[in-house]
């Protein structure tokens, strides 16, 4: 039934009562209109609109439902869709249309998204490349030339030329660092496991934080993306562990469940509030809808912060991973 004969039964439904009342009831209206009379013309006028206004709002439920969606709906949290009533109509029809443009937004999303996060990490692997190079070759260079000229140098110049040294040294481990943050070659080398290892490792070295572990070693097969976007999950919530959340222990853990992989970084700092999502949390989102992972995040103020991902399985990956980019 078409919203406009749905409207319109609803209204005669109503006058049609009023008037089948008005016949049989044993009312009748004088001239002038006695104050019982009109008391009583008053109260079905109100009953009549009481009852015109319930229906309407059963009748157009499903538009109010629609209008909400359509002000809250995140393309960042994919699967937000009405269910279709069977009544048919326009009601159904703009509601089964809005569903398949939310799939449509949705498929264009990740595969931008994908794009752009291929593009970045490509970029940063490029970055990482001369970094190390470049600029660690030159510092090695350099360290090599301060201790020849220490080893010649008297004192006091030789305990400054080891002093720059120290410095040269610092300043090269810190580069490395800087390497390995943009691209970690421990995961094309070693693996998912051994990266979040090393990575966890470095982190309780330089923020003192406490990091307990626990990864299975018996993942199932996961694509290059995948394991990239694990990693970079894991390495933005430590980040944001250390930075945010005044925590002083994070738990991370990597464990299989079925066919799927599920990574989960938890911390017991201040929590964050759901509507303060900065752009580190929408950056994991983002990579999570290249890898068509799913990414839940769990938190209540004084109580820390949960991060889950839980990667697709074989057959929801092969089908939902976005196209190469152009």
């Amino acid at each position: 039934m078409s919203l406009f004969w749905r409207i319109f039964g609803l209204n005669a439904l109503v006058l049609g009562t009023a008037t089948a009342l008005l016949l049989w009831a044993p009312v009748t209206v004088s001239v002038p209109v006695l104050l019982t009379e009109a008391f009583i013309l008053v109260g079905g006028l109100a009953v009549m609109l009481v009852a015109n206004a319930a229906l309407l709002r059963l009748g157009l439920a499903p538009l109010d439902r629609l209008t909400r969606l359509m002000a809250t709906v995140d393309l960042l949290r994919p699967g937000q869709r009405l269910p279709v009533p069977g009544s048919g109509g326009e009601v159904s029809e703009l509601i089964r249309t809005f569903n398949a443009m939310l799939d449509r937004l949705e498929h264009e999303r990740a595969t931008s998204s994908a794009r752009v996060l291929l593009a970045q990490e490509a970029e940063r692997r490029r970055i990482a490349q001369e970094l190390h190079d470049e600029v660690g070759q030159s510092m090695t260079a350099i360290l090599l030339v301060l201790k020849r000229a220490a080893d010649d140098a008297d004192e006091p110049l030789r305990e400054e030329l080891r002093q720059a040294q120290e410095i040269t040294r610092d300043s090269l481990d810190e580069v490395r660092r800087l390497v390995r943050r943009l691209r970690p070659g421990v995961l094309d080398d070693l693996g998912l496991v051994s990266a979040l290892t090393s990575l966890t490792q470095d982190f309780a070295t330089h923020t003192g934080l406490r990091v307990v572990r626990r990864f299975d070693t018996d993942l199932p097969a996961l694509r290059p993306e995948t394991e990239l976007v694990l990693y970079r999950v894991a390495q933005e919530s430590l980040t944001n562990a250390a930075r945010h959340a005044d925590a002083r222990r994070v738990d991370v853990s990597l464990r299989r469940e079925g066919e799927t992989a599920v990574l989960e970084i938890a911390d017991d700092g201040r929590g964050i509030e759901a509507p303060c999502e900065g752009a580190g949390i929408r950056g994991m989102r983002e990579r999570a809808l290249l890898a068509g992972a799913a990414l839940h995040l769990t938190s209540t103020p004084g109580t820390g912060t949960r991060i889950r991902l839980t990667t697709p399985s074989p057959e929801s990956s092969d089908h939902a991973r976005p196209g190469p980019a152009a």
